[in-house]
């Protein structure tokens, strides 16, 4: 489509990488201001169920991402409504009430202590950041979904030296 036929923006909020939430909400807040239509934040997890629930899916589902730290951004949802989460764990540490589906990549399913009759993943789409955005809501401030603290941190300050005569 042309840009001017865009009236709306959908952007994922996370959970994610402090730089790259950074950057992807300052492009779509910045896109949707010089067009002068709303921008709508959508937890990345919601968005991987909404593109689930659009394949047919129905009952519980767990959506996990991988968290790099050897950790999992996840949440549960039931029916399409998040019923836990979003949250980060270990993956080792995930509760295991019986899910229907488990939306999570391949490299990451081995690791999870859960059974489902089955495992899924698609990265997240722009259809499924739609389908998971309430458009017709007013938006609210963007905010980046941070679960953890950033690995950078302030430099330790240098002792003061005594004052001169």
């Amino acid at each position: 489509i042309d840009v001017t036929e865009v009236t709306h923006v959908a952007v994922g909020t996370g959970p994610g990488p402090f730089t790259g939430l950074r950057v992807g909400l300052v492009t779509a807040q910045t896109f949707a201001h010089a067009r002068g239509i709303t921008v709508h934040g959508v937890c990345s997890l919601d968005a991987l169920a909404a593109a689930a629930a659009a394949r047919g899916h129905e009952g519980e589902l767990l959506v996990a991402t991988d968290a790099r730290r050897k950790e999992v951004y996840w949440a549960r949802y039931a029916d399409g409504e998040r019923v836990a989460g979003p949250d980060v764990c270990k993956p080792a540490d995930l509760a295991s009430p019986a899910v229907d589906v488990i939306s999570v990549p391949e490299a990451l399913a081995g690791q999870l202590p859960i059974e489902a009759p089955s495992v899924t993943y698609q990265p997240p789409t722009p259809a499924g950041l739609v389908a998971a955005a309430d458009l017709d809501a007013d938006p609210e401030p963007l905010v980046p979904l941070y679960l953890r603290r950033p690995d950078a941190v302030p430099p330790k300050q240098a002792p003061k030296s005594p004052a001169l005569p």
